[in-house]
């Protein structure tokens, strides 16, 4: 259930300080909700991490960017969770062609004058170049010193009308954002509700995540990509939920590790 059980078991919240003087949007609401809470809130940068210099434990949360919760996993010995953008159990509910390749062979691909424009993005945890559509020689020099030996996801080239982030925990949806494109095209709820239930089935989904999907050109709700709950980034859902969110999937990771 998404209550403040999530968040109770938590004696500090260790939230990440950019090193700029302000707090992204994220740590934002996470402060103020656990403060409202009455839970002590430190902030650290990611040079703590580098160098384990927090007393990270059972009974800590932390929020950060993904090399902070990754060092974060790493010094708490917690496997960190593989890249799982595109579920086996929810491809009926992409609507499209998705595949892995390498980014070396779709460019060699597109000079050789093999295909149409594909959308293309990184494959790992590491995102070293935003996912955008490739079908100019201008894109690919885009992407300069990008490795060509990179995995990478493919799609074919869809309109997407509109795009929305759902937030779950456990069985529920606890919040659902417009992000881009017309907010007059709305999901067909009927469709995430099933993609939900089959993610679940799956056994694969975390206990909690965002999940986005999108309406297509044709009028179609279609899932846009997964996300992972421990570094989700946030659009216009309250603090609540958002941090009833992250905590929950925190506990989740925490009863993995080691030490």
């Amino acid at each position: 259930m998404a209550d403040i059980r999530h968040l109770a078991m938590f004696s500090i919240a260790y939230l990440q300080d950019p090193g700029n003087g302000k707090l992204r949007h994220e740590e934002q609401m996470l402060r103020s909700e656990f403060e409202r809470r009455g839970i002590p809130v430190e902030l650290y940068t990611i040079k703590k991490i580098q160098r384990r210099a927090l007393p990270l434990s059972r009974l800590t949360f932390i929020a950060g960017d993904m090399d902070a919760m990754h060092g974060a996993m790493n010094q708490l010995q917690i496997d960190t969770p593989l890249p799982d953008d595109y579920p086996d159990c929810l491809a009926p509910f992409l609507r499209r062609r998705i595949w892995r390749d390498v980014l070396g062979d779709v460019e060699h691909r597109f000079f050789g004058g093999g295909g149409p424009p594909v959308f293309v993005k990184p494959a790992s945890r590491r995102k070293s170049f935003t996912g955008r559509v490739c079908g100019t020689a201008g894109d690919f020099m885009y992407l300069g010193g990008t490795s060509r030996r990179q995995a990478v996801w493919c799609s074919e080239i869809v309109h997407w009308r509109s795009e929305y982030r759902v937030y779950v925990i456990d069985d529920m949806v606890v919040g659902v954002d417009h992000y881009d494109g017309s907010p007059d095209a709305v999901l067909d709820m009927a469709t995430v509700e099933s993609a939900l239930g089959a993610y679940r089935r799956s056994g694969r989904a975390p206990s909690a995540y965002g999940i986005d999907f999108g309406v297509l050109s044709n009028g179609e709700t279609a899932l846009v990509e997964a996300n992972d709950g421990y570094a989700l980034g946030a659009y216009a859902i309250d603090a609540k939920p958002y941090a009833d969110l992250v905590c929950r999937r925190w506990n989740e990771l925490l009863a993995t590790s080691k030490v």
